[in-house]
Parts: C-alpha cells; structure tokens; sequence
C-alpha cells in the first residue's frame, strides 16, 4: 500500500485531500499543528475527522515558536480583518514562513518512517496572499527535501497548488467530504463569522458549486 504524509489543518482544503489520498488508496499519516494559533477549533476537527477515517494523526506542540513568529492575526497580535483575500488588509492573517516550517518538519518525520511522499493543500487563491502557498515556492523546495531526505528520498505533493477553492469543494462534494466537520473562520466562535477572509472565500466556493456550506 503507498503511504504518505498529510499536513491536515482540519479546514475545507486539507480536509479535502485526506478524501482523496484515502480514495486513492494510501494509507494516511496525518499531522495537525499547534502553533499557538488564535483558537483550536480546527485542530478538535482533524482530531474528528482522522478518527473517522481510523488514519494515524499526530498533534505536533509548536506553541513554543509563536513568539517568534510576530503579530499575526491568526496568533491573536491583531483584530482578525473583515475582507477578501485580495485586499491589502488580509496580510495581517500571514504567519510567516508557516508552511515551511510545518513542511521540513513533516519531511522529517516521513524519511524517519520511510514514508516517500508528504501532500499539503495549498491552493490557487491562496497564492495572493501567502508566498509559500504559490507553485514557485513548492518547485523550490522539492529539490530542497529530496537533498535532506537523501537516505529515505522524500517528494513534495501539492496537488491543489493550481486548483481554487471552488474546484476543491467540487472534489470534496464528489468525494462525499463532511465539510460539517471542518473549520475555517478565524475567530472560532460558536459559529462562522461570515465576514473574515477565509470565511468569505469558504462560503464563495460552496456558492459556485450550488451548494450551501453546512456551517452556515
């Protein structure tokens, strides 16, 4: 059986891909990070939904960096903006580096269990906003993880990377995704905001495809 390597926050995209590398036929080895983020909802999510699935899941502690990592609006430094990505304010959700942190660890742990692939979500509309969300960043680091996994060579995946949010959600309502058990807002209150970035991009994408997000 192919095994690989998931970074799976527990929101729509990454949800989203657990489904189809399960459909696919790999056995799964999820990783969930906490890094001091503004609230944990979306990691009780992946907790959820690798339980439904009977995926190995890990929650990796990282809430040691966060201040290291300046005042993101997802580490609680800022008010959590009310806009598209597209617009200038949605920078103040940017994490620095995040993915790349998450991603040489992942490696990590794939070549320590000699397992060949690790997958992540980045996707399209994300690229306007987080730099190692664009194709350019995931072509520079391939090469990078295969140099550092040269006992047990690891590849990075990022099926989505030139994927929106729409066409992801319309993979995941083929899949069967219970997008119930997912999160995305960034204030993680009892209910979605509707008004912050992701909240705003999540509902858009169930929009196109016709269909309503069960969160709303």
């Amino acid at each position: 059986m192919m095994k690989a390597v998931l970074i799976l926050s527990g929101g729509v995209d990454s949800t989203t891909l657990l489904y189809k590398l399960v459909d696919d036929g790999y056995e799964v080895h999820a990783l969930t990070f906490n890094y001091a983020q503004r609230h944990k909802k979306e990691i009780e999510c992946a907790k959820t939904i690798a339980s439904r699935l009977s995926i190995i899941h890990r929650v990796v502690d990282l809430s040691c960096v966060a201040r290291l990592l300046g005042d993101s609006a997802l580490l609680g430094g800022k008010d959590v903006p009310c806009c598209h990505y597209t617009e200038d304010a949605a920078k103040q959700t940017v994490v620095p580096n995040r993915n790349m942190i998450m991603l040489s660890l992942a490696a990590g742990y794939a070549e320590a269990h000699e397992i060949p692939q690790i997958f992540y979500a980045a996707h399209k509309n994300d690229s306007t906003i987080y730099p190692d969300c664009r194709a350019e960043f995931v072509e520079a680091l391939k090469p990078a993880i295969r140099l550092a996994t040269a006992w047990h060579p690891v590849e990075l995946c990022a099926p989505f990377v030139d994927l929106t949010k729409a066409e992801i959600v319309s993979l995941g309502l083929k899949l069967e995704v219970p997008y119930e058990l997912t999160w995305s807002c960034y204030r993680g209150e009892e209910r979605p905001c509707r008004s912050c970035p992701t909240c705003i991009e999540r509902e858009e994408a169930f929009g196109i495809n016709g269909a309503k997000d069960p969160l709303v």
